[in-house]
């Protein structure tokens, strides 16, 4: 192989069960390749994409700073899955002391996409459907957002192309997560999309401080070179670029947008390049006009709803939970697909089976995190209160709520996460029977190639729940009585369309129901009742 290769890996070189096909692109930290499965679990695709990352040679310094990328790249896939994110199937670490150039890397396997945005603007300046791409990057931004998180180099090369054509956002080593109102990033960026606040900004012992408004001013950098083909700062050079935003920054120029801008991308753009982050536009306000303008309609959650509502089962299908769910192959991609693009659950390592405690966000221990939605002082697992109220959170629907997944797992399992039934072909915390878990494990909505094998740990199952749930609810007809929550709790655990047709609870199903709503009345705050 010839050329800059960060990483040099020759064809047909084996890292686990993957071997290195061809290479795909490369950047100054690292390089990816396209690879193939030669065995291994099934469930894994047939070709993903191995991003080699040198994190075993250098002068310590030097491996310091990558090892600093690569977790902070890791990180991210862990703990985000996300719709419009780019899927990391596993990490691996080279072990090879004959290659020392290989030796110690690592290797994240990755989602194989078709193109980037940037090899496709080489070849259409400006693609006819660059408004569509451009909504899905900026919902995936959101997606980032609303996680807490910063990308930090959002530019063409960092969105991928899948192979029916949709953008997902990808090459997250320079992402953050906020501490407030700021993150901390390395200090390195692409000039082209760097703010002005940033050009020059102080660098301290964490890195650069960074807002999510800087990810805004690079979508509106981008926005403009994908619909019209030029950069919106004047200059030949993206140094000079560079001085021109330090110049329209300062007020001593004005911001020269092109013609070829229609009315309501012009104003979007306007108002993610403002000479100050405190006046640029908030992300999900940029979400909405995005999609506007693109014609892609409403909000994630929207758009999510409106799919789940026009969806519609095979008649004569089988609707209990154990075999409706699964809705039937063509019903159930349909849905998956829907909710792929709207729903999305974070999973917290530490969170698993026999876990005592879990990841703690912005330094508030598991025990009390989510105290406004959930209580802390009626027996709710600590291990799994970050689990419950995110995966709640996610979902943005008003009966889908943290008391009810609380509840639910109560009356459930008791919060066992090694529940087995094998009677009923039931298991884990959320008793799920694995052929039915298959459609609702992956929150790219895409379903496992292949049927789990229990045990199904909680960082698993109360995912899946939330967005089994989080379907059901849009289904119920809207003029039943009752508890929406309880409700969809007993759809659950038959079918959304037994509750329509019994006008409410199913006689068989009242006692389950009314334990749910005992515990939901037990873990609710008094001031949310």
């Amino acid at each position: 192989m010839t050329g800059p290769w960060a990483v040099p890996v020759p064809r047909g070189y084996r890292v686990g069960v993957w071997e290195v096909r061809r290479p795909i692109a490369t950047g100054a930290f690292g390089s990816v390749y396209e690879a193939r499965r030669t065995g291994g679990d099934p469930a894994l695709p047939a070709s993903a994409a191995l991003k080699f990352l040198p994190t075993g040679t250098g002068t310590p310094r030097h491996l310091a700073h990558l090892r600093e990328l690569a977790d902070r790249e890791i990180a991210l896939h862990r703990r985000l899955r996300r719709p419009r994110l780019i899927r990391m199937y596993e990490t691996l670490t080279v072990d090879d002391p004959v290659r020392p150039g290989l030796d110690g890397a690592t290797v994240l396997v990755l989602e194989r996409a078709r193109d980037s945005l940037a090899g496709l603007l080489e070849v259409r300046p400006r693609p006819a459907d660059g408004p569509v791409l451009l909504a899905q990057v900026c919902e995936g931004l959101a997606q980032l957002h609303r996680a807490a998180w910063v990308h930090g180099d959002l530019k063409p090369a960092n969105v991928l192309l899948m192979a029916d054509g949709s953008a997902r956002l990808a090459d997250f080593n320079m992402a953050a997560e906020l501490e407030g109102t700021h993150a901390y990033t390395p200090a390195f960026s692409t000039l082209d999309y760097t703010p002005p606040e940033l050009l020059w900004s102080e660098i301290g012992e964490r890195g650069r401080r960074i807002r999510p408004s800087a990810d805004v001013w690079a979508f509106g950098v981008l926005a403009h070179l994908v619909l019209t083909g030029s950069f919106p700062l004047p200059g030949g050079t993206p140094t000079a670029r560079r001085d021109a935003a330090a110049a329209y920054a300062r007020g001593a120029d004005e911001l020269r947008l092109s013609p070829e801008l229609t009315d309501a991308w012009r104003e979007i753009v306007q108002a993610c390049l403002t000479r100050t982050h405190a006046g640029r536009i908030g992300t999900e306000a940029l979400l909405r006009r995005s999609q506007a303008a693109a014609g892609a309609g409403r909000s994630p959650g929207g758009t999510l709803l409106s799919r789940l509502r026009g969806a519609v089962l095979p008649r004569g299908r089988p609707r209990g939970r154990r075999a409706g769910i699964a809705l039937g192959a063509a019903a159930a991609t349909a849905a998956l697909a829907a909710l792929g693009h709207g729903v999305g659950v974070r999973v917290w390592p530490g969170a698993g089976a026999g876990s005592t405690s879990a990841a703690e966000p912005d330094g508030i221990g598991a025990a009390v995190y989510g105290a406004a939605d959930l209580r802390t002082d009626r027996g709710v697992p600590p291990a799994y209160r970050l689990l419950i109220v995110r995966t709640a959170h996610d979902c943005g629907r008003p009966g889908v709520t943290p008391p009810l997944i609380a509840a639910m797992l109560k009356v459930e399992s008791d919060f066992d996460p090694d529940l087995t039934d094998p009677a009923k072909d039931e298991y884990g915390i959320a008793r799920w029977t694995p052929s039915v878990l298959r459609w609702w494990m992956h929150p790219d909505g895409t379903p496992a190639q292949s049927v789990p094998e229990p045990p199904f740990p909680p960082a698993e199952s109360i995912p899946a729940m939330g967005r089994y749930l989080c379907w059901i609810e849009p289904r119920l007809d809207p003029g039943l009585p009752g508890d929406l929550r309880v409700l969809i709790a007993a759809a659950y655990r038959t079918s959304y369309a037994k509750v329509n047709d019994a006008h409410g609870v199913p006689p068989k199903y009242r006692g389950y129901a009314g334990h749910v709503a005992h515990y939901l009345q037990e873990y609710t705050p008094p001031r949310r009742r």
